[in-house]
């Protein structure tokens, strides 16, 4: 009976060891994660990939720079990625094209833009009135970053077509080197780009668009609608691991997510890192929930409508995926 007893004993601890160890990189689920641009701006991204909440669900979660919305979207469509992590604009205009296996929107992540405007000139108590008659480099014609620029102007009583020229021509990744080059007033940057720029000498930060904007679902993840009906796991394992990292942040200070997120961005001090993710702290930046509710997704469409780039609005209950709150 004694001998039973043990073997019983054993059993379960075996059983016990075999369930709370960490799970082998061999035993994870890997996926790619094509994102529209690398800046500080997603820290809570780049918390939950150095804190381990991805391998947590048993994701092995590789992150891949491509930059522009529509790129991105391209790279999920085919295959080349797994997740997207950009504007849900681009999920719009794919849907609206008529695309069967089109791409579906399951998480939050910033609830404001991150851009930060930059201007030639020093400017004291700067006002969106200081871009009239002025020339801004805003980003490509339909994506987040100038139509975001554009409703805010709006609302602030600006006529973006006829108060000041946007220069949309200058793709996203080679807007703060157009600048140093001597194109435009002002730039519209996210971080780190903005404050290495003014380090560097070569214009000044004088106000945040996000917190001039407002709130604004900026960044969500997506993927195609064929992967969510095929790996709900997957898409729910995922959202946990950028939940810790919501809370991650708005639970620690700017020093200690600095420390966390240190080595994703090499080129940038420790200071300077701590500095920028103070300014997107101070402005609110991140939404406490990944949860997608339909009034933003519809604000988005306000503002896509706002610059004459959506003809028809797409249905919530296509786009975002809501089986998670």
């Amino acid at each position: 009976m004694k001998k039973i007893i043990v073997i019983i004993i054993l059993l379960i601890i075996i059983s016990l060891f075999f369930i709370f160890s960490p799970k082998k990189d061999n035993d994870l689920r890997k996926i790619k994660i094509a994102e529209v641009a690398h800046s500080i701006f997603y820290a809570p991204q780049y918390v939950a990939h150095s804190l381990g909440y991805f391998e947590e669900q048993g994701l092995d979660v590789e992150i891949l720079l491509v930059p522009g919305a529509d790129k991105v979207a391209a790279a999920v469509l085919s295959g080349d990625v797994e997740i997207g992590f950009c504007g849900s604009e681009a999920t719009i205009y794919i849907y609206n094209q008529g695309q069967d296996d089109y791409l579906v929107n399951f998480a939050n992540l910033t609830k404001r833009d991150g851009s930060f405007i930059v201007s030639r000139e020093k400017i004291d108590d700067f006002t969106l009135e200081d871009l009239k008659g002025k020339t801004i480099i805003g980003g490509r014609m339909g994506g987040m970053p100038e139509m975001t620029l554009e409703y805010t102007l709006k609302q602030a009583g600006i006529d973006p077509k006829n108060d000041l020229y946007i220069d949309t021509s200058i793709e996203f990744a080679s807007m703060s080197g157009a600048f140093i080059g001597g194109t435009g007033d002002f730039v519209s940057l996210f971080e780190p780009n903005a404050l290495q720029l003014e380090q560097q000498g070569f214009g000044y930060v004088v106000a945040s668009l996000g917190e001039l904007g407002g709130v604004v679902p900026y960044t969500t993840y997506n993927t195609k609608k064929s992967f969510i009906e095929s790996n709900p796991e997957v898409i729910e394992g995922f959202n946990k691991a950028i939940q810790k990292g919501l809370d991650y942040v708005h639970n620690n200070d700017a020093k200690n997510i600095a420390e966390v997120i240190i080595d994703y961005f090499p080129d940038t001090s420790l200071s300077d890192l701590e500095t920028i993710i103070s300014r997107y702290k101070s402005i609110d930046s991140w939404f406490e929930t990944t949860y997608i509710n339909e009034e933003d997704f519809n604000h988005v469409q306000d503002i896509m409508e706002s610059a004459n780039q959506l003809d028809q609005r797409a249905p919530y209950d296509k786009l975002i995926y809501t089986q998670k709150k």
